[in-house]
């Protein structure tokens, strides 16, 4: 699958040959996890498809485009063949840590839905979904992504299992879930995964997260045990203890004078800066350490948002707003994810099938940001054009290093397979209908 061609793309010098070696050490470093090589040589070609240019993925699709005769084999492996997606998931993590690593990276944690039909699919059910902006039939889960100077990429992942679903052990067993499964908030599923990060021996002095996590008192006095600062956003009816007794948060900050509001940008977006006004008041706390209500300000249009800190140490309020900007980075990702590398565009019903699956997407796009963060280090793009982003190196990697299959032969055997496969399918519809006629 593999061309040597070699390329200068817009006077800026692209070496496929160290994008092959670069994937090879991602894929090196989760061969372990399969009992056969078949399915570590099939996992491999996954990710490639996953990170190919197809307008659609999954396993219809990826195995067309990766040369094999029918998709039984990548179904088989998402679903039946022998290896540890909890495993690969913490090889995934570590991959991340040991290219993007950084001593102010902030740890990001959020969730993603993905609309899907029918309810036969695990964790499926009527749901608000950001993604669709509204309930809509979904299946939900949270993520961990670890957000550093070099970069940003997903690290954990948990699929939130309503209570619809552990309330109803046949149906979970139908999905492949255990029977004794619980039900567990997305807070709580937040705390697993940072715990889990914690609990290998990774540090990280930061953790950020929106209002679902912000209003969970459990996740916050976790990481306030762990001495870990945290800025999660509130909401605006959020109440807070000071000095002067307890207050809400938008009441409070009808006292700020004007003095209290520093201009300070929030990062570096698209378009430039990401400048507000921000202040911030002192809290009264039960533990060690500093607690602190965070006003951002836009500068435009005088929308207030909220954010509740803990802070193990002092920090200037630059600091804080750095934070709380990270959070940002979470969209990024998932953007990222869903586009180049197919998180969303799974087909599977069953449990088992689903953590395997988005493992792998994780670990497609965690490769992409290492290509991305190396070659900024080590090969800058030269005046006149702006760094490689991870949507152009896909391009690129696709185009120049891997070859998928074409040849008309391919071709043809693969519409006389999905023609027969439809063909059965249209028989055993008919064959129900008329059952259920009689």
């Amino acid at each position: 699958m593999w061309t040597d061609d070699e390329t200068v793309a817009a006077g800026h010098s692209i070496d496929p040959a160290r994008w092959r070696e670069a994937f090879e050490v991602a894929m090196g470093r989760i061969a372990g996890r399969f009992a056969r090589v078949e399915s570590r040589l099939r996992a491999g070609r996954l990710v490639l498809g996953l990170l190919s240019d197809l307008p659609r993925k999954n396993c219809w699709t990826i195995a067309e485009w990766a040369g094999e005769v029918t998709p039984h084999g990548m179904q088989h492996l998402l679903s039946r063949a022998v290896w540890d997606a909890d495993a690969v998931r913490d090889d995934v993590r570590e991959y991340v840590l040991e290219h993007l690593h950084d001593e102010a990276a902030v740890l990001v944690v959020d969730e993603t839905g993905d609309v899907k039909k029918g309810t036969h699919t695990v964790a499926v059910q009527r749901q608000y979904t950001g993604t669709a902006g509204r309930i809509e039939n979904s299946q939900v889960a949270v993520f961990l992504v670890y957000a550093g100077e070099r970069g940003h990429a997903a690290v954990d992942r948990e699929l939130y299992i309503p209570r619809s679903w552990t309330g109803a052990p046949d149906r979970c067993r139908a999905a492949g879930l255990g029977e004794n499964t619980v039900f567990a908030t997305k807070p709580e599923l937040a705390r697993t995964m940072i715990e889990r990060f914690l609990d290998v021996g990774h540090h990280v002095g930061w953790v950020t997260g929106d209002e679902v996590y912000g209003g969970n008192p459990k996740l916050c006095t976790t990481l306030e045990e762990r001495g870990i600062g945290y800025v999660f956003a509130v909401a605006c009816s959020t109440e807070v203890s000071t000095q002067a007794g307890k207050f809400r948060a938008d009441r409070l900050v009808e006292r700020l004078p004007k003095r209290a509001w520093q201009k300070l940008s929030a990062g570096r977006g698209a378009k430039g800066h990401r400048f507000y006004d921000w202040a911030v008041i002192d809290l009264a706390g039960a533990r060690p350490g500093h607690h602190q209500l965070l006003i951002r300000r836009n500068r435009s249009t005088g929308e207030l948002a909220y954010f509740r800190c803990f802070l193990p140490q002092p920090v200037p309020l630059a600091e804080l707003v750095r934070v709380a900007g990270s959070r940002w980075r979470v969209e990024e990702t998932f953007q990222t994810e869903k586009g180049l590398a197919g998180l969303d565009e799974h087909q599977v019903r069953r449990y088992p099938s689903w953590p395997r699956w988005v493992t792998l997407a994780m670990l497609a796009h965690a490769f992409l940001v290492v290509v991305r963060a190396d070659e900024h280090a080590s090969n800058p793009a030269p005046d006149g054009l702006i760094p490689l982003s991870c949507n152009e190196i896909q391009r690129l990697f696709i185009t120049l290093v891997v070859r998928p299959v074409h040849h008309a032969a391919h071709r043809l055997g693969w519409s006389d397979w999905r023609r027969r496969h439809q063909a059965r399918s249209r028989t055993s519809h008919y064959r129900r209908q008329a059952a259920t006629q009689t």
